[in-house]
């Protein structure tokens, strides 16, 4: 079965710098007119500002000195032009405007937008243009700064951020890191991002997917240019009606042989749970079998949770191997704790050579080991387990989760999916991918062990693509929590209820449609 490396390029996601060089190729070698892109920038993110707030009142819309600023006034222009009123503070000072910056700049000032320096405000008026904003447009930091803003733009976030007005963020949020999703001081806090020419990864995983809002985006030219121009994506982004195709077909005839063994091997004293969520999920997941190794005391609670699943209390490592002959996948880790048992459990799955799914404890007990890359193991860290992995802090994982990501690929082989949102699915044979979307009600104990269950599930049933089993996982196991928060919200979900919607998640792959908030 293929890896499914494939996908559409509007699927792309690109570092800043690529995508600076996409623009300049398309200007430089294709003979576009940057000034003209530039219009046709901020025409697009006025067209998108008047669909999300048609009734807006005031605009107070903030300018930068690079190309971003541009933008932002050619979008008062485009108010103003309409009727609108628009208050347009120059954060960068006028005289720093150069080149389609400039050329932006003198062309509000000629369809009669009244541009005001932020030197030249006193408090009082500062203070009058918030308190009588609608809406705050947020064209003051583009893709050429990475660190932390610096004055006067930390406090004009601040202030921005405070004021409880609604904010339309120009390519990307000021603040935010358009490649790693990092931040590093001030960030404005969006409610809607219109990003161009080419989907920036930083928009879509860490810090970016909370900070963003929602993100559309808006090519601005048609044809070839992005592809011709030779830069290759970062990441691709997946969402479900994207990926679930990829799910095997069930003909009339199939049986349970033909849809794998899952053997989880999971719970030990105290969390016999996290063995019982993976084992169900993966039940739920269409895997043809699944058995649960965990403790003795645990097997009662297990047969009668979910009796489908055949259930193995285990006092010793050596009655394992029995058990994982007859697996074709193993998941383990969910709640086997990092005493004996767990660590016995680990060696014969590890000894086994079986295709494996390692979470939770089994990762925290490989990460004192000597790594041992495996080309037939998936890792689900989350960002504490793969800074132990790393041997490094979280906030380095955070840091920059793409290459965290590949760098515990290249250490492990195999498959890393780096959880958080923006999940990240690193394979080391393409472009990661990048499951797209949050949910915040995810936030809770048990969705890790349910994951392990379904990428188990997933992984069984297409052996030969591991990547592709981790991928479809990570975007079902978000599209479930998804149609879940449809009933229970986001502060009442818990991981079984993510795996109650598993089977309405299967049935809407039928449709090709999302129950999990998309992009226009």
């Amino acid at each position: 079965m293929p890896q499914h490396a494939g996908g559409s390029l509007s699927d792309a996601l690109f570092s800043a710098d690529s995508v600076r060089r996409i623009d300049h190729y398309i200007i430089e070698q294709q003979g576009a007119d940057g000034f003209v892109l530039m219009q046709s920038a901020a025409r697009a993110a006025f067209r998108r500002l008047v669909a999300r707030w048609p009734d807006s009142k005031p605009l107070l819309v903030l300018c930068g000195a690079g190309n971003n600023g541009g933008d932002g006034y050619l979008i008062a222009a485009n108010a103003v032009r309409h009727g609108l009123i628009v208050h347009c503070v120059a954060v960068a000072p006028t005289e720093k405007l150069s080149g389609d910056a400039r050329k932006a700049w003198q062309k509000a000032i000629a369809d009669g937008v009244k541009v005001q320096e932020l030197a030249d405000i006193g408090e009082p008026e500062w203070d009058f243009l918030f308190e009588n904003a609608g809406l705050i447009v947020d064209a003051m930091l583009g893709t050429g700064v990475s660190g932390a803003p610096r004055e006067p733009f930390s406090g004009v976030i601040t202030r921005c951020n405070s004021s409880g007005i609604p904010v339309l963020a120009v390519d990307l949020p000021s603040g935010l890191n358009a490649t790693t999703g990092a931040v590093t001081g001030e960030v404005v806090q969006a409610d809607l991002t219109v990003t161009f020419i080419g989907r920036k990864v930083g928009l879509y995983t860490g810090q970016g997917a909370a900070v963003c809002g929602d993100v559309v985006f808006e090519a601005l030219i048609e044809g070839t240019g992005v592809e011709e121009s030779g830069e290759m994506p970062l990441a691709m982004l997946r969402r479900w009606p994207s990926v679930c195709d990829w799910l095997p077909v069930r003909r009339a005839n199939a049986h349970k042989g033909q849809f794998g063994h899952v053997l989880v091997v999971a719970g030990d004293r105290g969390f016999g749970g996290a063995g019982l969520l993976a084992a169900e999920a993966a039940s739920r997941s269409g895997a043809g079998l699944v058995s649960l190794a965990t403790r003795p005391e645990h097997v009662t609670a297990a047969l009668s949770r979910c009796p489908s699943v055949m259930v193995h209390g285990l006092i010793h490592g050596s009655e394992l191997p029995a058990l994982l002959d007859a697996a074709t996948v193993v998941v383990c880790g969910p709640g086997i704790g990092q005493s004996s048992w767990g660590q016995q459990m680990l060696q014969q799955v590890v000894e086994s050579g079986k295709p494996r799914v390692l979470d939770a404890d089994a990762l925290n007990l490989l990460s004192s080991r000597v790594a041992v890359p495996a080309s037939n193991q998936i890792l689900t860290p989350h960002p504490g387990e793969a800074a132990r992995l790393l041997n490094c802090v979280v906030p380095e994982v955070e840091a920059d989760r793409v290459a965290a990501a590949k760098k515990l690929q290249a250490l492990y082989g195999g498959v890393v999916l780096l959880k958080g949102a923006g999940t990240i699915i690193a394979s080391g044979q393409r472009a990661v991918d990048i499951a797209g979307g949050s949910n915040p009600g995810m936030a809770t104990g048990g969705m890790g062990d349910v994951l392990s269950g379904v990428i188990g599930a997933l992984y069984a049933q297409m052996i030969e693509s591991p990547a592709s089993a981790a991928t479809i996982g990570a975007v079902m196991h978000l599209e479930a929590a998804c149609r879940a928060s449809l009933d229970k919200g986001y502060m009442g979900l818990i991981a079984t209820d993510v795996i109650d919607a598993l089977p309405q998640v299967f049935r809407k792959a039928e449709t090709n449609s999302s129950f999990c908030k998309g992009e226009e």
